[in-house]
């Protein structure tokens, strides 16, 4: 095939690279330049977007021995991942702006673009398998897999991804990186969000927003516990930074409940809760057997995994817990799985929109199940 390799500066994309260079493909190496200003993302290779990652990924695709662009594609991650991100948090909601990044600029811009320029595929050093079933399943190195943040992608893109890593660990691909001679053999791998230089979230969404005063309330008794300077620098689950003056009878400590932008209000309380029993998501994309069914469901990137019973009726996806979770947040991802011995598939996705502390369903044996080892 003639392959578009997507060439983060990192060492799992350059050994992608490698890999699909050997199988024989006729591979080209890309760079996605998404930085408006470079020097305000992070450097020491602690990010996906700097100058330095520019250069790593160069003198990778040269050691590969294929020709190598860097694509401009500042204005698009602007719009796509960094301005939904501010309007996420400004909704109340928490997004998750790598998910966003794979599905708007990896898996749509940059494949169109491929696509129109006659490449087959495009391969990116992403940690899942893609057999030749066109099935996406979880990685061998469960502690690197990244099925989550990929299933929100269509058929036709999943038609046309490549991920050459997926049956090998980390410290697998290390190993080869080094045999192979590529200088990012031990480069660190980035962390947090690339374009929040500091790693200081709340201070950059008060740059974008401005400070916004209100209040945080119980959740049980509607009591004014405290203030804060902007409902966007909270999330559902958090238990650090939240200042409340007036302390909890009990001395336990709170966990927020619940943002509300209308009111400008964050509602705290005791973890238990946080449990919730119901999470309703909308924009499904679905892979799977018709619904309802019986499968595991995760609820954010590396976090546990609940059996369930997930229904779909048109556009919403509805997951009735069988045990509680805690810390839902709206504009999450729920991705549902069905357990395998090959590697659990991914049977779909949709964005999490509410949760309801519903009482837990037990599986029920008159549906089809989708987890069963």
């Amino acid at each position: 095939m003639r392959v578009l390799a997507a060439m983060s500066g990192g060492v799992d994309s350059a050994v992608a690279a490698a890999r699909a260079h050997a199988a024989g493909h006729d591979v080209t190496g890309v760079h996605l330049a998404l930085a408006r200003n470079p020097q305000t993302y992070r450097t020491g290779a602690r990010g996906c977007c700097t100058l330095e990652d520019s250069r790593d990924a160069r003198r990778a695709a040269d050691v590969i021995g294929i020709p190598f662009y860097v694509w401009d594609m500042a204005e698009q991650f602007q719009a796509s991942v960094v301005d939904d991100f501010v309007a996420e948090y400004s909704a109340g909601r928490t997004p998750n702006p790598c998910l966003r990044c794979n599905e708007k600029i990896k898996f749509e811009a940059v494949l169109d673009r491929a696509v129109a320029l006659g490449f087959d595929a495009v391969v990116t050093g992403h940690h899942a398998r893609l057999g030749a079933d066109g099935l996406l399943r979880r990685s061998v190195d469960e502690g690197k897999d990244q099925s989550y943040v990929l299933a929100v992608l269509t058929r036709a893109q999943l038609d046309r991804a490549v991920f050459p890593l997926g049956d090998s660990t980390k410290a697998q691909v290390r190993e080869e990186a080094a045999e192979r001679g590529l200088a990012v053999a031990d480069k660190p791998d980035s962390h947090d969000i690339c374009f929040i230089a500091d790693g200081d979230t709340q201070g950059f969404l008060r740059g974008k927003l401005g400070d916004a005063p209100g209040d945080i309330v119980d959740g049980r008794t509607g009591e004014r516990l405290g203030g804060h300077n902007g409902a966007y620098g909270f999330t559902v689950g958090q238990r650090k930074g939240l200042d409340l003056r007036v302390p909890a009878a009990d001395g336990r400590p709170r966990y927020v409940l619940s943002i509300t932008p209308v009111t400008n209000t964050v509602t705290v309380g005791p973890r238990e809760d946080l449990e919730v029993g119901t999470v309703s998501a909308s924009k499904v994309i679905w892979h799977g057997a018709a619904s309802p069914l019986e499968c595991d469901v995760q609820l954010r990137a590396h976090g546990e995994v609940y059996p369930a019973t997930v229904t779909i009726e048109g556009d919403t996806l509805t997951a009735r817990l069988h045990t509680p979770a805690r810390g839902v947040a709206a504009g999450q991802a729920i991705v549902a799985y069905q357990r395998s011995p090959e590697g659990d598939v991914v049977l779909g996705s949709a964005t999490i929109t509410a949760a309801a502390p519903a009482a837990p369903v037990p599986p029920s044996s008159a549906l089809p199940v989708a987890s069963r080892a």
